[in-house]
């Protein structure tokens, strides 16, 4: 079992969903994102997600499309990332690269799997990466010990969630609602009954990701998931803070609330 299975597993043991929170690599600078990494572990961050800058990130909404330009402006390339993710080679929590399918092959599956491994990742998210032509980075991924971490739309058939279930290491990436990242006030009215009816085909952990932005959110979503994952409200909160000396202050405080609503001492029977 992987590190990110043994995370899953652990925090389920203590009755609590896993939070796990999305920055983009470079956005402000380096020197920041390493000061957030630090800080949002220190604060309950369980997992960390980094997003890889890329040109055209058509999954996400205008936030983190920003957030790419801004890590793109300071030069920060896959090449780069790669280098500058060994420095957390060793450290307690599993880290999760996210980045798109063209810089990949660019780079090549096979040296971007090694490199990975290299560089101490523990699972690789590629969304735009089609589950039909995702068989040879999976094959070349599991030579590496890496997770691929898919993601599964809302609506999907009982043969298209086992499909994912079977691919899938590490936990199965919930996309919360159809579209792009970004913050949402409500959560889809379905999304309980949805998370549930997948976990009642899989084994896999369960993590909801896209529009989840509030403390009260997460503590709902925590009655019946695995994970939480957020993105879109933790880099509002950097763009609204680029220039402030408490960024990395304010951005922890953040996840301090969020990990309120993750302590379950009797979670319901799924």
């Amino acid at each position: 079992m992987t590190r990110i299975g043994q995370t899953f597993r652990r925090l389920k043991k203590k009755g609590r969903v896993a939070l796990i929170p999305f920055v983009v690599i470079g956005d402000p600078d380096l020197k920041t994102t390493e000061a957030l990494i630090s800080n949002m572990v220190e604060s309950g961050a369980d997992l960390i997600e980094l997003g890889v800058p890329f040109s055209d990130p058509f999954l996400d909404g205008l936030i983190i499309q920003a957030a790419h330009r801004r890590g793109l402006k300071n030069g920060i390339s896959l090449e780069e990332t790669l280098r500058w993710v060994e420095r957390w080679k060793g450290s307690p929590f599993p880290l999760i690269l996210t980045t798109y399918s063209n810089p990949v092959f660019q780079y090549g599956i096979k040296e971007f799997a090694r490199d990975c491994k290299k560089g101490g990742v523990d699972g690789i998210i590629i969304p735009d990466l089609p589950l039909k032509k995702a068989g040879r980075w999976i094959d070349e991924a599991r030579r590496m010990d890496l997770d691929t971490i898919l993601l599964l739309a809302p609506k999907r058939s009982q043969d298209q969630i086992r499909e994912v279930s079977r691919l899938s290491r590490g936990f199965i990436y919930y996309v919360s609602v159809e579209g792009v990242t970004g913050i949402r006030e409500e959560l889809p009215f379905d999304l309980e009954p949805e998370v549930r009816r997948i976990k009642g085909l899989t084994k896999k952990p369960v993590a909801v990701g896209f529009g989840i932005s509030t403390p009260q959110q997460v503590k709902e979503i925590s009655r019946f998931a695995d994970g939480v994952i957020i993105g879109s409200a933790i880099v509002k909160i950097i763009e609204e803070n680029l220039k402030s000396d408490k960024l990395t202050q304010r951005v922890g405080d953040f996840i301090s609330s969020i990990t309120e609503g993750l302590e379950w001492k009797e979670r319901p029977i799924l």
